[in-house]
């Protein structure tokens, strides 16, 4: 695959690859977008081929992850320990599998999103994806921020960034506790089951946006060291 020779770039930096992860695991998380326009509109053909797409991004992601943690060297002429960037890789990884486990459990059991939640689920959808997209854009930033020492113009624009991904992250949450309190509503409708695991649906959607903000928070560590 295109990143076997992941240890040749380390000669340089190792900042690349970890760029080439989390927009592979952005990736994913951002069909979840389709993935849940598909099956509120009960296109489960097309919800099925979104699943194996999402599936095979978090495989590319996870590769990148092992080849990184094979050959990160020991030590780095970097102004970056080692451990933080083992940290940022570990939180990136969480947004991939966590968008893998959404589309399992859906196609697992055939889920349903009842119709009078579906536009406020779908919403909720769209801001925790944007949440991870910000989290993207500002670790983009991150083989700038190494070459200006963590200084000057670049890290103001990192962190307006991070401030951005705060925002974005709040507006997540508060989408998550309308679509559970319509949920509420219609609890007494539905199998008690079903009402069980779309709880946890719930919950896995609002994670993407929690997992990306925690990426956001590692790099606002980088810049206070």
């Amino acid at each position: 695959m295109p990143f076997a020779n992941l240890s040749n770039l380390f000669g340089r930096s190792p900042i690349k690859p970890i760029q080439e992860h989390m927009a592979l695991a952005v990736k994913g998380a951002a069909e979840l977008v389709h993935f849940f326009e598909a099956i509120t509109s009960d296109d489960w053909e097309r919800a099925r081929e979104l699943q194996e797409l999402v599936v095979r991004y978090e495989n590319e992601a996870d590769e990148i992850k092992k080849q990184l943690r094979l050959h990160l060297p020991k030590s780095l002429f970097l102004p970056v320990p080692r451990t933080d960037l083992l940290e940022l890789l570990t939180m990136q990884d969480r947004i991939a599998n966590r968008a893998k486990d959404i589309v399992g459990i859906i196609m697992g059991r055939r889920m349903t999103i009842p119709g009078i939640m579906r536009p406020q689920m779908n919403e909720f959808v769209r801001a925790s994806v944007a949440a991870a997209e910000q989290a993207l854009i500002a670790i983009n930033e991150l083989d700038e921020l190494l070459e200006t020492g963590f200084s000057g113009r670049e890290l103001a624009v990192v962190e307006n960034m991070i401030k951005e991904l705060d925002e974005l992250e709040e507006k997540a949450d508060k989408l998550e506790i309308g679509v559970r309190t319509s949920l509420f509503a219609l609890e007494a409708q539905l199998p008690p089951v079903d009402v069980m695991f779309l709880y946890n649906t719930i919950d896995w959607v609002g994670d993407i946006s929690n997992r990306a903000h925690d990426v956001g928070g590692r790099l606002q560590l980088l810049l206070a060291r």
